[in-house]
């Protein structure tokens, strides 16, 4: 059964930042009366209600819960980042300590959320050079992978008994900028406008990718089917290799050419001059949508140059 979100209240914890943005206006678009739960407001104004959540303890936000119809979880520091200890202890304790602290309240009021979908990683897989991932695969090893997993972990840990629950694993999502940023394709947009768009490392690391638009539809949908129910690859049926993806950003942009940049220098480059990971760079995954194709979902832009186009404007 697939219900209307008109005049439905659904809260968006950690709503704050490019996605809760854009997927605050994408569900208020739906009709939704939407409430977001974040530390700070957004940088932008929009058609929302913001209620500040420190992430971390109980307080009067609760009663945002009383009578929602969906709460949607985004709540996590950004992975944008050297990966200091601190850092890396503030990665993982901001998503799992979020998603305990509203399970916790979830449990303190009387007309729960029906629905609760939560946010992971497409990089719980973690990097594997070739292989082709869904929602089958076996999980990765290493930093990220362990963060995917301690999330997922604490949300199976925090749902309600009867509550039904979707996970989605995002790739790389595609967006533009409405004041809260536009993600990490701001940053690969202008270092490809300085001519630095070119090759990293081998370049055959899988740039796994979905736009903007795709995401919003996903959550809207697990938000209003009853049917969907569990972890689901949130990712284009069309990854590409990340020398692919920069030739086509490149494009889009209207920039002919793009220096390489080769593995020792973005070793060196990633964390003196853009405050970043090299690792983030270096290396990639492709994944599959197998659920959602086996559920009948379609993308609207599940081609890498029609969703360019839509951000850029350009064929």
């Amino acid at each position: 059964m697939t219900h209307s979100l008109s005049g439905q209240r659904i809260v968006i914890a950690g709503g704050s930042g490019f996605l809760g943005v854009s997927l605050s206006q994408h569900l208020a678009g739906c009709g939704a009366e939407v409430v977001i739960l974040s530390r700070h407001e957004p940088n932008c104004s929009g058609p929302w209600r913001f209620c500040a959540w420190d992430a971390r303890s109980l307080g009067n936000w609760r009663q945002e819960l009383e009578g929602a119809a969906g709460l949607v979880n985004l709540t996590g520091r950004s992975v944008n980042c050297i990966k200091t200890p601190d850092h890396v202890d503030e990665i993982l304790r901001s998503r799992v300590e979020s998603t305990h602290i509203l399970g916790k309240a979830l449990h303190e009021v009387h007309a729960p959320p029906a629905v609760w979908v939560q946010m992971s990683t497409a990089h719980i897989y973690g990097d594997p050079p070739v292989a082709r991932c869904t929602e089958e695969s076996a999980f990765g090893h290493g930093l990220a992978p362990d963060i995917g997993r301690a999330w997922e972990a604490a949300f199976q840990a925090s749902i309600l008994p009867g509550q039904r629950g979707v996970v989605l694993r995002p790739s790389f999502v595609l967006g533009q900028d409405r004041g809260a940023g536009g993600g990490a394709l701001d940053t690969l947009t202008m270092l490809t406008r300085c001519g630095l768009g070119g090759r990293v490392g081998s370049g055959q690391q899988g740039m796994s990718w979905i736009h903007e638009t795709d995401l919003n539809r996903l959550f809207e949908r697990a938000l209003t089917d009853d049917s969907m129910s569990g972890a689901y690859i949130a990712s284009s049926p069309h990854p590409v290799s990340q020398a692919e993806f920069m030739r086509r950003l490149r494009r889009a942009v209207g920039m002919p050419w793009g220096l390489p940049a080769f593995t020792w220098m973005v070793r060196i480059g990633a964390p003196l001059f853009l405050k970043t990971d090299p690792e983030l760079a270096l290396y990639g995954r492709y994944v599959l949508p197998e659920r959602l194709g086996k559920e009948g979902f379609t993308f609207h832009l599940p081609e890498l140059d029609s969703a360019l186009k839509n951000l850029f404007g350009r064929t």
